[in-house]
């Protein structure tokens, strides 16, 4: 009687927990196996968010305003130049000193780049590049006179933001590289893309875009300044032996330099990259979706999902690495703002000593070539997107290099009007030929009047 009424107990337990899981595994719906596929040439996301609803639906997630738990980002198109009025001075004579905002997510990259008052009538189609699945398919068709052609005459042809086909191959979804630029640079480093691992990949087709890049003078198509390599310095040794510049600043008549992105290679400098960490592993982590294990493709700041992005790693609190990440930046920000008051001072003492007629043409021409190096240091960092966290030493390296050379411009200016300097006058020395990225950009002409 005891054995079966043991018997009978146990059997009633194991029908209760066979219940209890079916149960379980009811109320998730697991997500349908996938069938279907991308039609050739498609490149509009709705179509393929039919085959693939849950990344689609993590994809439209980008259309959120907010800042979430980053202090230094987010997706709000707040003005830099409202944040930091020193801007408008540090771009005097170029589009950014009238119109610069916060980027947002990849959704809204047409609506940005048709939006912003940096772009004129004038503008070409080089900066249509990175912002449509649409640019591959016409620089195909159309060679590198793509790059030249006015930018509002393909207005009509760019119909879809960033979207799946800038990254994945449409037959087997792989992760693939459809940026030109981004090609001719690795061919020009010698590196082949069919031997990166797919961990790689998941860095290189972010690569495609958050990256420093310029106009190449003769054709004015996107090109990637990695001839020497991928930090700061060889960008500017590359620019320097071309004699390349954006614009004269407009107050200094220095000929400087504008940064865009250099995500990956601020990133490819750090702590993370050297350990094998890519950037989908923070931006895009894995996520649960019904019964789909899958990356994450609302793209934002790793503040906002911590224990999927840090914690598969740090086993530290939340609040432990989120105040690591913010306290890291506040300190790359208070030494940016030091170089941006630096900055200042150094074009209040060249335009100072331009006025002057007794100005020595040889420290004119030194201290404009400093103002120069400086602000390029200022502005790789402050274009950068992570306030320096992709790449801390490397941040404040550039920056501290950067607030030397500031004072070293102005300290040039004021002994370049002194009694006791010699050499031949002539406060306008300094200026160099050419214009850049930045005027080829908003249109011969349409740089702003202040």
């Amino acid at each position: 009687m005891k054995k079966l009424w043991q018997s009978s107990l146990l059997l009633g337990l194991m029908l209760i927990m066979i219940a209890v899981l079916a149960l379980g595994c009811n109320q998730q719906t697991p997500t349908p196996s996938t069938t279907a596929a991308i039609p050739e040439g498609e490149l509009d996301p709705a179509v393929w968010g039919k085959v693939y609803p849950d990344q689609y639906a993590s994809y439209l997630k980008q259309k959120e305003q907010t800042k979430g738990n980053s202090k230094y980002g987010g997706s709000v198109p707040e003005s830099h130049l409202k944040e930091s009025p020193a801007q408008i001075k540090l771009f005097a004579g170029y589009p950014f000193s009238e119109d610069y905002n916060e980027e947002r997510g990849h959704v809204w990259a047409l609506e940005d780049v048709t939006g912003t008052q940096r772009v004129g009538a004038k503008t070409i189609s080089s900066c249509w590049n990175c912002k449509s699945p649409n640019v591959k398919p016409l620089v195909d068709t159309m060679g590198d006179a793509f790059w030249s052609t006015p930018f509002l005459d393909l207005k009509d042809q760019i119909k879809h933001p960033v979207s799946c086909a800038n990254c994945h191959d449409p037959k087997t979804m792989a992760l693939t590289i459809t940026s030109v630029p981004l090609l001719d640079a690795l061919k020009t480093r010698g590196m082949d893309p069919a031997n990166f691992s797919r961990q790689e990949m998941r860095t290189m087709v972010c690569a495609q875009c958050h990256v420093e890049y310029y106009f190449k003078p003769e054709n004015k198509k996107v090109t990637f300044p990695w001839n020497y390599g991928l930090k700061m310095d060889d960008a500017e040794k590359l620019y320097n032996e071309i004699n390349f510049k954006d614009w004269d600043h407009k107050e200094s008549q220095s000929p400087m330099l504008k940064a865009q992105h250099p995500d990956y290679e601020l990133f490819s400098t750090g702590v993370h990259a050297a350990n094998g960490v890519a950037c989908a592993d923070c931006h895009m982590p894995y996520v649960k979706q019904g019964q789909t294990k899958m990356s994450s493709h609302h793209l934002q700041s790793p503040l906002n999902h911590i224990s999927q992005s840090c914690q598969t790693c740090h086993n530290q609190s939340e609040e432990y690495l989120k105040n690591q990440v913010i306290g890291t930046q506040d300190t790359v920000f208070k030494a940016k703002v030091s170089l941006e008051t630096a900055l200042s001072d150094a074009i209040n003492a060249i335009t100072t000593a331009a006025k002057n007629p007794a100005a020595k043409a040889d420290m004119m021409n030194e201290s404009r070539n400093l103002h120069r190096q400086a602000q390029w240091r200022w502005d790789y960092i402050s274009a950068e997107n992570s306030m320096g966290w992709h790449s801390p030493k490397e941040a404040l390296r550039i920056l501290s290099e950067g607030l030397d050379l500031a004072r070293q411009a102005q300290l040039k200016a004021n002994l370049g009007v002194g009694s006791a300097v010699g050499g031949a006058t002539g406060p306008d020395a300094g200026k160099t030929p050419g214009a850049g990225t930045a005027v080829d950009a908003a249109g011969q002409g349409t740089a702003p009047k202040q």
